[in-house]
């Protein structure tokens, strides 16, 4: 290896497919409902909340008394929340699993609510190669924000110029890159992070 001991990784939309809308799918089978609902009742923006910390039940409970009219539907957030990830980020679980032959150390930091991660992580075996998952939601802390980086690294027991963060989202590349990790921005292409991993003398 050059330069990299550990290799950290997101998991939604890296490792696994997110899609919010789909949990109402079924239940709302008109196209504009859907679209109308999953905008203006639950959103991603909203679900973002459970990321920082906010329990489902209560987001179901405040939500539903704000819109008694759709509680039923609303209470699918909590029933029905694996239905958003359909299933894994082609390529991305065979990178998991060489780094693993290698014996490189892999990690995760992850926006995860902890009762969505709870129900997930069960149906999600490559996660068994993660030495330490860092979840947002049960540390109450965030990507982008310095906190989860700095917490991270100190939990993983390596300088963050000494392992490699992949993510899909801008602004997470952006901070951790602030902070001397190094970095891998992944656009939905398992090729080019192949590339990069070898390039990096990781594969």
């Amino acid at each position: 290896m050059t330069g990299i001991d550990a290799v950290v990784w997101d998991i939604g939309r890296v490792l696994v497919q997110w899609d919010f809308p789909r949990i109402w799918r079924d239940a709302i089978p008109d196209s504009a409902a859907h679209a109308a609902f999953t905008s203006s009742v639950v959103s991603e923006s909203w679900h973002g909340r459970h990321d920082t910390g906010v329990s489902m039940a209560t987001m179901v409970a405040e939500r539903s008394a704000e819109f008694p009219e759709h509680a039923a539907l609303i209470e699918r957030y909590a029933t029905h929340w694996l239905l958003s990830v359909p299933g894994p980020i082609a390529g991305t679980h065979e990178l998991v699993e060489r780094l693993a032959d290698r014996g490189v150390p892999q990690f995760s930091i992850t926006n995860f609510g902890a009762d969505a991660f709870a129900m997930f992580r069960p149906t999600f075996p490559v996660l068994d190669h993660m030495i330490d998952i860092v979840v947002s939601g049960t540390e109450h802390l965030i990507k982008p924000d310095r906190a989860i980086f700095d917490l991270a690294a100190a939990r993983f027991g390596y300088a963050p110029q000494r392992m490699l963060f992949i993510d899909d989202n801008a602004d997470n590349i952006a901070a951790a890159r602030a902070l001397g990790w190094q970095a891998h921005h992944f656009l939905d292409d398992a090729a080019a992070l192949e590339a990069d991993l070898l390039e990096r003398g990781l594969l």
